[in-house]
């Protein structure tokens, strides 16, 4: 129960519908997401890191450095019990902000908000990703 009520009881962010977003960039965004995260639970660094847009890229130049990153800073999104896809947001031509709930390796709620970005080559990269613990109610 506690789960099921968690899908509806994250604090809601100021996203606008997924209308206004392109179906295609939506489910393109997700997949990037979807691919980092599956390649973290595979222990797949070099995999989980090609996600990264060139500005995270440049702040984590190796993979070893990205990987450093996100097992220290992103405990839930480095192994992730499971994971859902939340509201999203068109911020501008290309640019995507993709709310992800997630339950850690602790069985506790968090909430990813992921940016993406649109590269001249048209595929969509990970900007950055913001964590917070949920504030949902326990029921």
């Amino acid at each position: 129960m506690r789960r099921a009520f968690f899908a509806f009881a994250v604090i809601p962010f100021i996203f606008i519908s997924s209308a206004f977003a392109g179906d295609a960039e939506i489910k393109a965004g997700q997949a990037v997401i979807d691919g980092q995260l599956k390649a973290l639970l595979a222990n797949d660094g070099a995999k989980a890191y090609s996600f990264a847009a060139p500005n995270v890229k440049q702040v984590f130049p190796t993979v070893d450095a990205f990987m450093n990153m996100v097992t220290n800073g992103y405990p839930p999104v480095r192994k992730p019990q499971s994971y859902a896809f939340g509201k999203v947001e068109q911020t501008g031509p290309g640019s995507i902000v993709q709310q992800v709930l997630i339950v850690g390796p602790d069985g506790k709620d968090y909430e990813a908000v992921y940016t993406l970005q649109q590269q001249p080559d048209g595929t969509f990269q990970i900007t950055g990703c913001s964590l917070r613990a949920s504030n949902s109610l326990s029921t």
